[in-house]
């Protein structure tokens, strides 16, 4: 989940209260407060509110849950003139594209800042580290409409972002940063997306990088932004963004999109309207609330609202791409009454209940890496492929080895995990802004064939993580768990040769520690040491059977 920096001036004049009362609310709209700062406060918000990840989402929300400005507010979308015309090429390499103008906005130091975050958290989360989404910010007094979105070869030349020469496709891929970096986007594809203006001149290579000749600067005051990818997330980014700009000020001007065979004219700011059954309120809740106080619950998360006899119709925001179903707007009026209005009840069922012996282990588990040093971390049980097989230097089989998902939802969600170590390189791969040393662990399920198995799994990454180190802390945990252990050479290509070990219990392996193959680091982009361990806490202990 990210992790949004809110710097309180800004914040507390754009809510119009003061600290103190933005700590007391800011957990009641679904965040969690990492850190608290003189000048800034650090809170994780969870991935179904992508609205929130910037601070004018952030103060639109607050102000409307505080009763300062509550109900639905109308974007308008003035008619641009500005067109991108699609060629057929682009349609199989990377299909959807839409964009939109922003003008009259002042480029301050908070609102590059804020702009540049938003965009790389939509990228991280509803854009699947730009597989699914991607998003081009330029300075549109730099550009000569109307747009062409085609697909090149390798060859095509321009001068990328932060770069003074002319480089190729290949030559991108192959040496820039963001090149590197998600080059492995584009790997299967001999055709490459590119905008270009009505010179012949490219402005962005999605999802890659834009051009030099459309970068944002202080000076500027008029914005093009364009939203690449492959289904309606493409929309939901760019809405977000749009509406993000104008709390800010900026006027919003429409981009005609147009295709071989159709017309689209975005953003698309207009309400998505959905009807709301009272008699599944009250049977979701719980409880019955009244006309009114179910008005006012919406309008405080800022949904419009008509009530009616047995239905309320409800106008949902633009921005908000998480609400799907009428149990998310029925959640939104828990939230907007307010959670710690409801009063706790005794269940109308007796029963005992104790603990199961793998929540115990578990919770002992934690207290030791805590004990150690660690900060814990939660990851998906979801991953893919690519992540825990191919960036590992393992190999595989489904079902034998993995559990595949029948229908995946996107490409990044195709099998549950089976190792822990791949998602603890995430983590690190996008934290690497962050102080060192980093030691993070994680205790929970992965499914290996068709059966749950707990794990324990740790990190730690800096310019001198070493065997060693690593070893010492396995010692200091298999001590805390009172096991018996030896240590025997292990050949898991994950890690450097000579430098890896098994961990063998009763004759048996249940891990494996050592350093990190600096082949796998490169692929998850990070550029420090990481040492890690593994231990299968189910082959170690009876702690009961858990589907």
């Amino acid at each position: 989940m990210p992790v949004i920096t809110l710097y309180w001036d800004e914040l507390e004049r754009l809510v119009g209260v003061d600290r103190k009362t933005i700590l007391e609310n800011l957990p009641m709209i679904g965040c969690d407060i990492e850190r608290v700062y003189d000048d800034h406060v650090d809170v994780e918000f969870f991935p179904n509110r992508p609205d929130l990840y910037s601070v004018e989402g952030v103060a639109r929300a607050l102000r409307g849950f505080l009763d300062i400005e509550r109900g639905y507010r109308s974007y308008e979308v003035k008619e641009g003139g500005w067109k991108i015309v699609v060629d057929e090429s682009v349609l199989s390499v990377r299909p959807y594209i839409r964009g939109c103008v922003v003008r009259g906005l002042k480029m301050t130091d908070e609102v590059i800042r804020s702009l540049m975050e938003v965009q790389e958290d939509l990228h991280w989360t509803i854009g699947r580290n730009r597989r699914r989404m991607a998003i081009g910010v330029h300075d549109l007094s730099k550009i000569e409409f109307p747009l062409t979105y085609r697909a090149v070869d390798k060859d095509f030349k321009f001068v990328p972002l932060d770069f003074d020469r002319e480089m190729s496709v290949e030559e991108i891929l192959r040496e820039h940063p963001k090149g590197k970096k998600f080059a492995f986007i584009l790997e299967n594809v001999d055709r490459y997306p590119m905008i270009v203006d009505a010179n012949g001149e490219a402005i962005s290579f999605p999802p890659i990088i834009n051009a030099e000749k459309t970068r944002v600067t202080e000076k500027t005051t008029d914005l093009f932004i364009d939203v690449t990818g492959f289904d309606e997330f493409v929309d939901k980014a760019l809405n977000i963004l749009a509406t993000m700009l104008a709390d800010r000020g900026g006027v919003i001007e429409s981009v005609e999109v147009i295709y071989p065979d159709r017309t689209y004219v975005s953003p698309d700011l207009s309400p998505k309207i959905m009807e709301v059954r009272k008699e599944e309120i009250f049977g979701l809740l719980g409880f019955e609330l009244s006309d009114e106080e179910i008005k006012l619950a919406l309008e405080r998360m800022r949904f419009g609202v008509e009530i009616y006899d047995d239905f309320v119709k409800v106008l949902v925001p633009p921005y908000r791409a998480d609400v799907m179903h009428e149990w998310d707007v029925i959640e939104d009026i828990a939230i907007g009454h307010r959670y710690d209005r409801i009063e706790p009840e005794y269940p109308k069922t007796m029963g005992i209940g104790k603990s199961h012996p793998w929540n115990d282990l578990r919770d002992l588990v934690k207290e030791i890496m805590i004990g150690l040093g660690f900060l814990e971390v939660v990851t998906f049980t979801l991953t893919n492929e690519r992540v825990q097989y191919e960036y590992m230097n393992r190999t595989a089989k489904p079902w034998e080895n993995y559990v595949p998902l029948m229908k995946p939802l996107t490409e990044d969600h195709t099998i549950v995990r089976t190792d822990l170590i791949p998602k603890l390189l995430e983590v690190l791969a996008v934290n690497k802004h962050h102080s060192m040393p980093q030691k993070i662990f994680e205790v929970g399920d992965v499914v290996v064939g068709m059966k749950n198995r707990l794990r324990l799994a740790c990190c730690i990454t800096h310019s001198r993580a070493n065997f060693a180190e690593i070893r010492s802390v396995v010692q200091a945990v298999m001590r805390e768990l009172n096991v018996e252990w030896k240590v025997v050479e292990s050949d898991d290509k994950a890690f450097i040769e000579g430098r890896r070990a098994n961990v063998v219990v009763d004759g048996s392996k249940v891990g494996v520690f050592g350093e990190i193959h600096p082949e796998v680091l490169e692929r998850f982009d990070i550029q420090n040491p990481v040492v890690a361990f593994e231990l299968d806490l189910t082959s170690m202990f009876d702690c009961g059977y858990l589907l």
